[in-house]
C-alpha cells in the first residue's frame, strides 16, 4: 500500500446532522468519523419542486456548509421528508404540529425520502443521490398518537415517528429500505460510497470480528429450500446473534408468569424441534404476555409467542401449527438471511461486542427484532407453512389445525382495525396459505384455493 492510500485510509469522516438515528447508522461503518451539524436551514415545500429534488438539495447545501469548515476529510449530509397524499411532511415544529401531522399521515400510505450527499474534500469530488421507501401505517387513534408521544418524542423526526423505535409498531409494512425510513439509508451511502473510491472496507476501517464473519463465508445445501446457499456465518455465531436478540426482548417485554402456559408451549415446542429437519441448535420457546395475535423467530433457535395468539387457538394442534410455523422459519435460515441482506454491518456488531449491556448491542438488537417483527416475503412466509405442517404432522399432531387457525384468524382480522402487530398482516393471503398446506397433506386442491395462487410452486 502506497503512503497516499495510508493517508486516505485514516482520513475522518464527518457526519453533518445531530441525528441521534443517524449517528448510531453511521457507526455501522466502523470509521473514524465526527458529528458536524451543518447549521443550515432545510428548505421547505415550495412550488412545483419535486421530493426527490428537494431532499438532495437540502443535502447537497448542509454539505457544502460543513466542507466550507474543514480542510480535509469525508462529509456526509442527508435530509428527509415524508410524503403522502400530494403533501410533503418534514419535522414539526411542536407537539401540536406532531399530533397533526402523524394523525394525518395514519391510516394511508405514504413515501419517505432522504437526500444524500457526499463530498471528499480531499479529492474534489461529490456525489449526489436519494432513496425513497414505501410505508403503510396504521390508522392510529388520539390516544395512541399521545401515548407514543408520551415514550419518544417527535420535534427531531420526519413524520413525527421513527421505525427504529416504538414507532414500528405502528407500521403495517414497507417496501423499499428499512434504513431510509430511519434516516440515513446504507446501501444507497455505501454505493456512494464507491463511486467516489472511498474504500470502506479496507484495512484499518472495520471492527477486527469483521473478517472473521467473512472468512466463515461458506456454501451449504438448505435441506428446507433444496438449495446451495451462501452463509457468512457460522451456526455459533447465529446463535450468538439470537441471543443478544432475546436478551433485548426480555428486557422489553414482560413473560407471562403464568407456569402452565409456559411449560405447555415449551413441550409443544420440544416435539417440534424433535422432527425438524436441523438439528445442530437448541431450540428455546417462551411466551410473551402482550395481547397482540403474533409470534416471531429468532436466529439460532429462539421462538417466542404471544399470549394473545395463544388465547385465540383452541386445542394443541393449532398451537403446535402455529410453533411449527416459527420452527419452519428457523430451520430455512429466514431470519438471519433476511437480517444479513437488510441490516448488514448490525450483524457485525451483535458479534463483535461482547458485553451484554453495549449500546451498540442493544441498538443492533432493537434494529433486528424491528426488521423480523415486521415479517418475511410471500416465498419465505408460504414455505414456512408448508415446513410447518410436515413438522407438525411429524410430531402426532393434526397437521389441519393449520388450516383451521389460519380461517379463524382470518375472521378475526376481518372484525377488528389494523394492529400495529399482526400475525396475519404480514402474511401472503390466506386462501394461497391454505392451498400450500393442502398441498403439502397431499389434499385436493379446489377452485377457492387458486384465487390467490402464486407464481412459484412450493414442491421441496
Amino acid at each position: 500500500m502506497s503512503q497516499t492510500e495510508r493517508v486516505k485510509h485514516k482520513r475522518i469522516f464527518y457526519l453533518a446532522s445531530d441525528s441521534k438515528a443517524r449517528k448510531k447508522l453511521f457507526e455501522f461503518f466502523g470509521v473514524r468519523f465526527r458529528v458536524l451539524p451543518s447549521r443550515v436551514r432545510e428548505k421547505t415545500h415550495s412550488g412545483r419542486i419535486t421530493p426527490a429534488v428537494l431532499v438532495q438539495a437540502n443535502a447537497r447545501q448542509k454539505a457544502g456548509a460543513v466542507a466550507a469548515r474543514v480542510k480535509s476529510g469525508v462529509i456526509v449530509a442527508a435530509d428527509t421528508i415524508v410524503t403522502a397524499d400530494g403533501r410533503m411532511y418534514g419535522k414539526p415544529g411542536d407537539l401540536r404540529g406532531a399530533a397533526s401531522m402523524l394523525k394525518k399521515l395514519s391510516g394511508r400510505p405514504q413515501w419517505v425520502y432522504t437526500g444524500i450527499c457526499v463530498v471528499d474534500k480531499d479529492s474534489g469530488r461529490c456525489a449526489v443521490a436519494y432513496e425513497k421507501t414505501k410505508i403503510y401505517m396504521d390508522e392510529l387513534t388520539d390516544k395512541e398518537i399521545y401515548g407514543y408521544f408520551r415514550e419518544v418524542s417527535p420535534l427531531d423526526k420526519a413524520g413525527s415517528f421513527d421505525i427504529q423505535g416504538k414507532g414500528a409498531f405502528f407500521i403495517r409494512r414497507i417496501e423499499g429500505c428499512f434504513y431510509n425510513v430511519v434516516g440515513l439509508p446504507l446501501n444507497k451511502l455505501y454505493r456512494m460510497f464507491k463511486q467516489l473510491d472511498i474504500r470502506i472496507f479496507a484495512a484499518g476501517l472495520i471492527l477486527p470480528a469483521c473478517g472473521a464473519l467473512f472468512a466463515g463465508c461458506a456454501t451449504e445445501y438448505n435441506v428446507a429450500t433444496g438449495q446451495q446457499e451462501n452463509y457468512y456465518y457460522s451456526s455459533d455465531q447465529e446463535v450468538q446473534m439470537g441471543k443478544s436478540i432475546a436478551r433485548q426482548i426480555e428486557r422489553e417485554y414482560t413473560l407471562t408468569d403464568d407456569i402452565g402456559l409456559q411449560f405447555r408451549v415449551k413441550e409443544i415446542g420440544k416435539k417440534i424441534s424433535a422432527v425438524c429437519d436441523r438439528k445442530d441448535i437448541e431450540y428455546r420457546f417462551k411466551v410473551l404476555d402482550e395481547k397482540d395475535v403474533n409470534a416471531v423467530s429468532l436466529p439460532g433457535g429462539y421462538v417466542y409467542i404471544f399470549k394473545g395468539l395463544i388465547d385465540k387457538v383452541d386445542n394443541d394442534d393449532e398451537l403446535a401449527a402455529v410453533i411449527a410455523h416459527e420452527v419452519g422459519h428457523i430451520v430455512a435460515r429466514h431470519s438471519i438471511k433476511k437480517m444479513q441482506a437488510v441490516m448488514g454491518y448490525s450483524l457485525m456488531r451483535l458479534l463483535a461486542i461482547p458485553l451484554p449491556q453495549s449500546g451498540d448491542v442493544i441498538t443492533a438488537a432493537d434494529l433486528s427484532f424491528a426488521e423480523l417483527i415486521t415479517g418475511y416475503g410471500r416465498e419465505d412466509e408460504l414455505l414456512a407453512d408448508q415446513l410447518g405442517a410436515r413438522y407438525a404432522q411429524r410430531a402426532g399432531y393434526n397437521p389441519r389445525g393449520m388450516i383451521a387457525f389460519l380461517e379463524k384468524l382470518e375472521t378475526h382480522n376481518r372484525r377488528q382495525p389494523l394492529r400495529a402487530k399482526n400475525y396475519l398482516k404480514t402474511h401472503p393471503y390466506t386462501p394461497d396459505r391454505i392451498r400450500v398446506v393442502k398441498q403439502e397433506l397431499g389434499e385436493k386442491i379446489d377452485f377457492n384455493d387458486y384465487i390467490n395462487i402464486e407464481d412459484k410452486p412450493h414442491d421441496k
